[in-house]
């Protein structure tokens, strides 16, 4: 979420062998990375509606968990595993995820496929599995459903209502609704008023991914701020989620967008870190910065990734380890 948005070159075009991918399959799966947000699910979505009205068969799949409140009306949509007559000649897509590693226990049956790529990740590591299963990617772009967009219209399709609003929520998703947008992404605006124009309500996904939040979340929130850390004079933050609240509020109460909008109003901060403890000896890391700090370095030093604005990892250790070690990391961005 959250990448380095301002776009410095043209960007690139849908490649001639994906949609020769598409259109010489007949069944597909579709895959995104565990513990999916907006972009993933929308994206996902999107292209299985635009398969099936081209006469193919496609499933959708995630190891999930659907964490996020907005998600949840799209859980029973998706399988963790496709059933075997849907595996049959079966062609998969993995979309907003940099690799089969990303998407968690699918690349138990996706390594065992050939698999084409659609992402905004600057750090495809996997190479897609046969030479005609080919990688589109295009780091600049802001959200992945953007690609998927371009697919369709690839494939000589106009979007329906249902695809516009699942690609619009994608996009506003990790856009964080338009507020990482430079002056450099007029291009962004025209695609988002051509999903309005086909039948996306700013309205209505605004209040799927920002409303309907419970007073538990609200305390959540109060608590991890009270005990937030700042650093190197202000420039970095941290803050925790201790397994404590996890026990007591769980996922659902989770709300990380309201949280990191928060944390970065304050004056002079350049990065932030969360770390939420999930179990007793494990940890995922949320990192985020303003402008020039590159969080995606730090993160795929340890096995994660995003983008250099927004990334994420996961951790084996306590809080007070994870913090010590994030603090080494990022000092060498505040000498």
């Amino acid at each position: 979420m959250y990448p380095d948005i301002g776009i410095k070159k043209a960007p690139p075009t849908v490649p001639s062998e994906l949609i020769q991918y598409i259109k010489s399959g007949t069944n597909f799966v579709i895959a995104g990375h565990k513990e999916p947000d907006g972009d993933c699910v929308g994206s996902q979505l999107a292209l299985r509606s635009a398969l099936l009205r081209l006469g193919k068969k496609a499933v959708v799949c995630s190891e999930g968990p659907f964490a996020r409140k907005e998600l949840s009306k799209y859980f029973d949509l998706f399988t963790a595993s496709p059933a075997e007559e849907d595996k049959i000649d079966a062609k998969a897509i993995i979309v907003d995820c940099i690799g089969i590693e990303r998407t968690g226990i699918l690349k138990e049956f996706l390594g065992k496929m050939p698999f084409a790529i659609i992402d905004h990740h600057e750090c495809v590591t996997h190479p897609p599995s046969t030479p005609e299963a080919p990688v589109f990617v295009d780091a600049d772009s802001p959200s992945c459903t953007l690609l998927v967009e371009k697919v369709i219209a690839a494939l000589d399709l106009e979007m329906t209502d249902e695809e516009a609003n699942l690609l619009f929520f994608g996009l506003c998703t990790d856009t964080g609704f338009f507020r990482h947008l430079t002056k450099d992404n007029a291009d962004v605006f025209e695609a988002a008023a051509k999903m309005i124009r086909h039948g996306a309500s700013p309205k209505d996904t605004y209040r799927n991914i920002y409303g309907r939040k419970s007073l538990k979340s609200r305390i959540l929130i109060g608590q991890i701020l009270s005990g937030t850390e700042s650093h190197f004079d202000g420039r970095l933050l941290i803050s925790y989620e201790t397994l404590e609240n996890f026990t007591d509020y769980g996922f659902e109460n989770r709300d990380s967008e309201i949280l990191n909008q928060l944390l970065q109003s304050i004056e002079g901060v350049e990065a932030i870190v969360i770390i939420r403890q999930e179990l007793a000896d494990n940890c995922t890391v949320s990192l985020r910065s303003i402008d020039k700090i590159d969080v995606a370095q730090i993160a795929v030093s340890f096995g994660g990734g995003g983008h250099k604005n927004a990334s994420g990892l996961t951790m084996q250790g306590s809080i007070p380890y994870i913090k010590q070690i994030m603090l080494e990391s990022f000092s060498k961005f505040f000498v």
